[in-house]
């Protein structure tokens, strides 16, 4: 993984009416912290931001005053409505040091016709070289019928990586596709469980009326 390099300013003002100016200016409030050194608070550009944290596990070198550290989003907050970044806490790693991260899991190809395959756990973590995280692991289906399942244990990992969860964790299963009979059966019954009684369609209830109804 390539390093993402991004300039920062030194934050000298605290509060919720600095941190908005700081927005206002298309800037972020962000900490740099770990490896016992004292928090760094900095300011980055907002869009830059945006743009290296596409990339999931981001490898950042972020320049403070001439000096570069480098680090990974640790936690990212988002507006919940318009979703630009409000803050951000970047943990500082060192080179060949090993950490845990959870990488993103893209499912490939496709299972034989009448199978559904479902994505158990769309992340899985790992542990890695700071400097050599994948940005993600690939899972093929291709061919699978309904009863197949990967397990975390059955992933191709890239060298010097591995598994910081149990191998037993089901990461894909692969079942058959849900008839509509069985859609309608499981729909009843989960209607019964909850006490709620189907009511006739109108229009029969309409045409039971109209021929109980005197001729005139």
């Amino acid at each position: 993984m390539s390093e993402i390099k991004i300039k920062a300013e030194t934050r000298t003002e605290f509060g919720k009416g600095a941190a908005r100016r700081i927005r206002r200016d298309n800037k972020v409030p962000a900490v740099l912290y770990g490896h016992g050194i004292d928090p760094i608070h900095v300011m980055l550009p907002g869009h830059d931001l945006m743009l290296a944290l596409k990339q999931p596990n981001a490898l950042l070198s972020v320049e403070v005053e001439g000096d570069a550290q480098l680090a990974l989003p640790k936690q990212v907050q988002r507006d919940p409505i318009k979703g630009f970044i409000e803050h951000a806490d970047l943990l500082v790693v060192r080179r060949g040091e090993k950490v845990t991260v959870d990488v993103p899991v893209v499912v490939t190809g496709d299972a034989i016709s009448g199978s559904m395959v479902v994505t158990e756990s769309p992340t899985v973590a790992i542990e890695a070289e700071a400097t050599h995280l994948p940005e993600q692991i690939e899972v093929s289906v291709e061919g699978l019928e309904a009863g197949a399942q990967i397990k975390a244990s059955d992933l191709e990992l890239a060298k010097g990586s591995a598994l910081a969860v149990d191998g037993d964790v089901l990461i894909v299963n692969v079942v058959a596709e849900a008839t509509a009979e069985q859609v309608e059966a499981e729909l009843e019954e989960a209607e019964a469980e909850a006490g709620i009684e189907r009511d006739e369609p109108q229009v029969e209830a309409e045409a039971a009326d109209a021929e109980a109804a005197p001729a005139e």
